[in-house]
């Protein structure tokens, strides 16, 4: 069966940085897009980025993580990362990778990469907090 798990979070300063990892299993992790969502208390779940199945440049990220998050895949370890950089306490929630409900789907805005129904396994979640 489909296992995504995160790991990596954890408390840090504002300005630091982490680097999450979701192990995939149960599928042919190189032929999805993947990506990585947050949701903070009392909010609604959100997008933060996605690559497609041949990562490199192929990514999209929300607006609040552009030029400070980078999402990056190693298919020989059915792996994808979300190193986060100069962290934020707004960037405080708990983080979930989840798989394209497609294969091979890839997009390059945020316009269908940020809609949560368009991912159909999702794993546990890793918290996220960071202080002021």
């Amino acid at each position: 069966q489909v296992q995504l798990v995160e790991s990596g979070g954890g408390l840090v300063q504002a300005g630091g940085s982490l680097r999450l990892s979701c192990a995939a299993s149960g599928f042919t992790f190189s032929t999805y897009a993947m990506g990585w969502f947050r949701q903070a208390p009392g909010k609604e779940r959100e997008f933060v980025a996605r690559v497609s199945v041949n990562g490199g440049t192929n990514t999209v990220y929300s607006d609040s993580v552009k030029g400070r998050f980078a999402i990056s895949r190693d298919n020989a370890k059915n792996t994808v990362y979300l190193q986060m950089n100069s962290l934020d306490p707004e960037d405080t929630a708990v983080y979930y990778c989840a798989r394209d409900r497609v294969n091979f789907r890839s997009y390059s805005s945020t316009r269908y990469a940020s809609v949560a129904g368009e991912y159909d396994y999702w794993g546990q979640g890793t918290q996220v907090t960071v202080s002021s």
